[in-house]
């Protein structure tokens, strides 16, 4: 896999760094995910293809323990708020010091720098600050964040994943590590780029929720079909709604002008009335393999099922009969190879961890004794 060989330490918090590490196991990295020890559940659930390391970084003799872990990785993931990892000894510039090649991801809402650097917050807060919940919404409504995905997955975990590859080929010339700041909301932010870049082409100039790509317009959007179901229709180039009007049995000579934004509310109420007298099934029927551009809205239980899903095998179960998407994208040389195994117990492969590192059994027992480190092993049931 393309990150084979390389190594990194994942200090366990919330869902944005377990899913950058996640990706970065997904593709061939061995991660060593750091648990506290007395904690008993993965809130975040994204510890596919890691081990568990169960220490104490409170106490200096589990500061030391991940200090010679780091000494030996590639890549240090912190999902901490700055000053945190100072306070431990366990800052950049001390583990950079015993491991200058170290690439040190620092993941946090509002970056390690700036007045709200140091405050709690969550996806919604940073997507405020970021300006995109501003823009996301239905009209007439209050802004409404979509999921918690785009600051914590998109402009969070993914982008310090998109860092930490850059800094490990940069590493390849420089042969040195650096500190990525990676920060959600200029990371959501960043996403945004186009928004940004289109504020004067009259794209966005109605307020929002009644511009053409953001719910205002009747061809882009979605409608509720007779069975309850729903049908998402996206079809802005003119050709395309052209068999989006044949495919509802309307004739375009009958109809307002495509891009008359006076008529999309009347349209809207056309199309949803016209939608609603059919089922799901029965509108896939008619579009799919069209370029209407209309797509049945998948639910969890229906997406693994899809012909178009299992064609290109977009989704893998685990041993435990759990379905997720397969990751992406598909390299052609070195595809991602995803552990199918359980996620790991909290502690799970910390004796196994520590004699990598040198620890022998009388050091390890001791550590165990002083509650310095967790072992949590596996018990056959005869």
């Amino acid at each position: 896999m393309a990150l084979r060989g390389i190594t990194v330490v994942e200090l366990a918090g919330l869902a944005p760094v377990p899913f950058c590490g996640m990706v970065l196991a997904d593709f061939g990295a061995q991660v060593v995910r750091v648990d506290r020890p007395g904690t008993r559940s993965d809130v975040s659930r994204l510890a596919r293809g890691k081990r568990s390391l169960a220490v104490d970084l409170k106490r200096p003799r589990g500061v030391a323990v991940l200090r010679r872990l780091c000494a030996r990785a590639d890549v240090m993931l912190d999902p901490f708020r700055p000053g945190v990892m100072e306070k431990l000894q366990l800052g950049p510039e001390i583990l950079q010091k015993e491991n200058p090649r170290l690439i040190y991801a620092r993941l946090s809402g509002f970056g390690q720098s700036g007045r709200f650097s140091k405050v709690a917050g969550h996806d919604i807060n940073f997507l405020a600050l970021s300006g995109v919940l501003s823009r996301s919404g239905r009209s007439g409504e209050n802004p409404y964040a979509p999921l918690n995905l785009l600051a914590d997955f998109g402009g969070g975990g993914l982008m310090c994943t998109l860092g930490v590859v850059m800094a490990l080929f940069e590493r390849t010339r420089s042969g040195k590590g650096q500190v990525i700041d990676a920060s959600m909301v200029e990371g959501t932010a960043y996403l945004s780029s186009f928004l940004w870049k289109t504020q004067e082409t009259g794209l966005w100039a109605q307020p929002r929720g009644q511009n053409m790509i953001d719910g205002g317009a009747h061809f882009y959007t979605t409608y509720r079909t007779a069975d309850g179901g729903f049908m998402a229709v996206g079809a802005l180039e003119p050709q395309f709604y052209e068999l989006l009007i044949k495919g509802l049995g309307l004739k375009s000579d009958e109809l307002p002008n495509q891009m008359s934004i006076k008529d999309w509310p009347e349209m809207k109420k056309k199309f949803a009335d016209i939608f609603a007298k059919k089922t799901k099934a029965e509108w896939c029927q008619i579009f799919d393999g069209t370029d209407a551009c209309v797509t049945p809205v998948l639910t969890f239980e229906e997406v693994a099922h899809h012909g178009h899903n299992k064609d290109r095998g977009s989704f893998i179960t685990d041993t435990e009969q759990r379905v997720s998407p397969r990751p992406a994208p598909l390299l052609s040389n070195t595809p991602a190879l995803p552990s199918t195994k359980r996620d790991p117990f909290l502690g799970e492969h910390t004796e196994e961890i520590l004699k990598e590192l040198g620890f022998s059994q009388k050091e390890i027992i001791q550590l165990q004794l002083d509650n310095i480190i967790e072992i949590h092993k596996l018990r056959g049931n005869l």
